[in-house]
């Protein structure tokens, strides 16, 4: 057999500062191991999405349970990916309910989401959560990674003051928590993103210096295109292939992200705020934000990303989808019919955006699998219904099949009150995390593989 040229899997193409990942190529695995299992070099992910304000229940609930439920109206846009998705109902998060600490539900039910437990309520420094699902993971995997996670939003937090009934806004600004009193801090500039998973941080670690950012922000493409031609001339076929759609990939975000800029630049409507690199518009922002992170695990420059669709009790309007009132505001909606089914329509958008992320992830291949079978995809509140501020039967979607270690495309439903926390410890069980408990569980989640 002729021997087959191999190149690392941490292989970097560099030029002037910038560092450019790669995807999975098969030039980076032995042949027979590929040939073999498919996906055995691929490494496991996951990602946590959190949408505010919970969902209108009626239209997210699928009528059956198995694998013939058809999607209700809120989840069709997830009608090409129903065979990769899992429908989980009757799970809940007891810890975001008062438990004697009056309201607060939309503080609690944000830093409850990934941690599982009662927070300490204040609006001072004496902040306690616990070490969320997320980093729990990264500290075992991320020692792989040039990133040990990533912590991604579309909305400013606030780390101090209070936002909600006498919590700290820290609390309603984040769903990952490094240790019980340090809350990771999102990032909502998606150049700021970019230049973090492609960029030399010496060159952009000052957000000040706009002359040095301004001739730093070039493209990382064109700075690394001497390395790219010298790859593309060693790699087989479908290498070349797959090099070309990952490049043309991160062109496209350079694109969007200057584009942005410069939209950045135009007169806005009054009280609009828009920092360098964001977009206004919001679904192209959300697009933006997932589209880097699925570079950032295709490349595996991290393997554990959060994504935060809006703050806790996020007020934000959604005009382009013909929704000028504040999101918040409508969940309290006293069963008025118009109010309930603008939600209905924030939420459907909400999981159209999911549904692009899916089919990004679907696209990555990874030897004869792709990167969404390779990884977790947990989307969700911890809110259900909005008006009443519950915290049990939540809307909770589970996609991926964690390398066959999970049977998609079901809905299953739980017994009323089954704990959100009983699934963070399935999860821990397919990365091989040793864990009794994690939050308020009960034992790992039943019935995610098929039997």
């Amino acid at each position: 057999m002729t021997k087959r040229w191999q190149i690392s899997r941490r292989t970097l193409l560099r030029g002037a500062g910038a560092s450019l990942a790669l995807p999975l190529l098969d030039a980076m695995s032995p042949l027979t191991a590929l040939a073999a299992s498919g996906n055995s070099e691929a490494p496991l992910r996951a990602v946590f999405l959190f949408v505010p304000n919970g969902a209108v229940m009626k239209d997210w609930t699928p009528a059956k349970t198995g694998d013939k439920f058809v999607l209700p109206r809120t989840l069709e846009p997830l009608q090409p990916h129903q065979g990769d998705l899992l429908v989980l109902t009757g799970l809940a998060h007891d810890k975001a309910r008062a438990n004697g600490d009056g309201p607060g539900d939309h503080a609690r039910s944000t830093s409850t989401f990934l941690t599982g437990v009662q927070l300490n309520k204040t609006s001072g420094r004496d902040i306690r959560a616990a070490t969320s699902i997320d980093q729990i993971i990264a500290d075992e995997v991320g020692r792989n990674t040039e990133l040990p996670s990533l912590e991604l939003g579309c909305e400013r937090g606030k780390q101090a003051g209070g936002c909600d009934s006498g919590y700290s806004c820290a609390y309603s600004s984040n769903i990952s928590w490094r240790t019980p009193a340090m809350p990771m801090n999102k990032e909502i500039n998606p150049r700021f993103v970019f230049e973090r998973l492609f960029g030399d941080m010496k060159h952009v670690t000052s957000q000040q210096d706009a002359a040095r950012q301004a001739r730093y922000r070039r493209s990382v493409l064109d700075a690394a295109q001497d390395e790219t031609r010298s790859l593309q001339r060693r790699l087989g076929g479908a290498d070349r292939r797959k090099l070309d759609e990952y490049l043309a990939s991160v062109r496209e975000i350079e694109r969007r992200i200057a584009f942005a800029e410069g939209n950045g630049k135009k007169k806005l409507p009054p009280q609009t705020d828009v920092p360098s690199g964001v977009s206004h518009v919001y679904d192209e922002r959300v697009k933006t934000m997932l589209d880097l992170t699925v570079l950032a695990l295709a490349t595996d420059t991290t393997r554990i990303v959060s994504f935060m669709y809006g703050n806790g009790a996020s007020n934000r309007a959604y005009p382009d989808i013909g929704i000028p009132d504040g999101h918040h505001g409508l969940t309290h909606h006293k069963n008025n019919p118009d109010m309930i089914d603008k939600v209905a329509k924030i939420n459907r958008f909400h999981i159209q955006q999911l549904a692009y992320l899916l089919a990004k992830l679907k696209a990555v291949t990874e030897g004869e699998s792709n990167l969404l079978d390779n990884s977790m995809v947990l989307y969700g509140s911890g809110i259900s219904d909005g008006n009443r501020h519950d915290h049990h039967n939540l809307p909770i979607l589970l996609a991926g099949s964690a390398k066959g270690t999970i049977t998609p495309g079901r809905h299953i439903a739980f017994p009323d009150q089954t704990p959100l926390c009983n699934l963070y410890l399935s999860m821990l069980e397919r990365f091989d995390i040793s864990a009794e408990t994690f939050g308020d569980s009960t034992g790992p989640l039943q019935h995610l593989t098929a039997s």
